[in-house]
């Protein structure tokens, strides 16, 4: 059982999983009794669990492994940014934010405290705030892709949809092979509407079904762009009928092609083989329903997650 444990542990640190409530259950049952038995690696065991313990509330624990680390790391700047957090996870911003100034104050290229920084701004619903904390971090290290992820999240939070969709472009150009990153810029230039974000949107629609065909939300989307309606766009829909096949060529006929299994009435048989395909005898009432659940299932599927920073939770 310890074997196995430990194994466990591993594969969730390279794996970058959190899996906070197994972890708790395993240190409390298995490795907190034989932690000795691990050598240097219990550092790194200790730092683990402290993280799961503030995922599941369990400030107990996180102290066990607080002191540990401090025993052995008394002035560390990883262990202060541990007691940032747990100040956090109890509401205690302000202290946290004193300590989290501190550790940049001594290393002014440390990105998780800054991190940190902007998570308690948008705890605390300051969000306009939170937006230049993180603009001003990405002028330091513009390739993080996390940040711009979450920035990209932050102004749709503000409905600021054109910056939005710029933050979803400089992580096109660092990652172009994720289709979840095509996907969700295609979601908000939709959302923005017009004719030419309309097009926008098809285009990087495609893009995703290309690079993963599983991918039930981009073919949803290419649905809704086929029939977007009247005054969508500033040419409005006949014109966007008109001018749409001769713009596009050959891709109309693709278009069509691909999104036949798609009809409203046809989507569960077209994915049937993925489980009991849910009866859809109101299509136009249970499409969201429909399409949210099995999307949520299909995206876990040999994807590539591009779910936010662990620095940003």
């Amino acid at each position: 059982m310890f074997i196995e444990a430990r194994d466990l542990f591993r594969s969730w640190r390279e794996l970058n999983d959190r899996k906070s409530c197994e972890v708790v259950n395993l240190w409390e049952n298995i490795l907190r009794k034989k932690i000795h038995k691990l050598g240097d690696e219990k550092l790194m065991v200790y730092e683990q669990v402290c993280l799961a313990a503030l995922d599941t509330n369990r400030m107990d624990v996180a102290d066990q492994c607080l002191l540990a680390l401090k025993k052995e790391f008394s002035g560390s700047l990883r262990v202060r940014k541990l007691q940032a957090m747990k100040l956090e996870a109890m509401e205690r911003y302000d202290e946290a934010l004193e300590i989290l100034d501190n550790i940049i104050r001594r290393d002014e290229t440390n990105a998780a405290p800054r991190k940190r920084r902007v998570a308690i701004l948008k705890a605390r619903g300051r969000i306009s705030e939170a937006i230049k904390e993180l603009t001003e971090y990405l002028k330091k290290f513009m390739s993080d892709q996390e940040a711009w992820q979450e920035l990209s999240e932050l102004y749709l939070m503000e409905t600021d949809f054109a910056r939005a969709a710029f933050c979803m472009e400089e992580l096109l150009l660092q990652n172009p092979h994720n289709h979840l990153v095509h996907q969700r810029y295609a979601e908000i230039r939709y959302t923005q509407g017009g004719y030419e974000n309309m097009e926008i949107a098809r285009a990087h629609y495609c893009q995703a079904i290309k690079l993963n065909p599983n991918n039930i939300r981009a073919l949803y989307g290419l649905f809704l762009i086929r029939g977007a309606k009247p005054g969508g766009g500033p040419r409005g829909n006949a014109e966007w009928s008109a001018v749409g096949p001769c713009c596009r060529g050959e891709r109309a006929t693709v278009l069509d092609i691909t999104l036949q299994p798609m009809s409203l009435g046809g989507i569960p048989s077209y994915h049937g083989h993925f489980g009991s395909p849910k009866i859809i005898n109101d299509p136009t009432s249970n499409m969201a329903e429909y399409m949210y659940s099995v999307q949520v299932e299909r995206s876990a599927l040999d994807c590539q997650n591009i779910s936010p920073c662990n620095c940003f939770v």
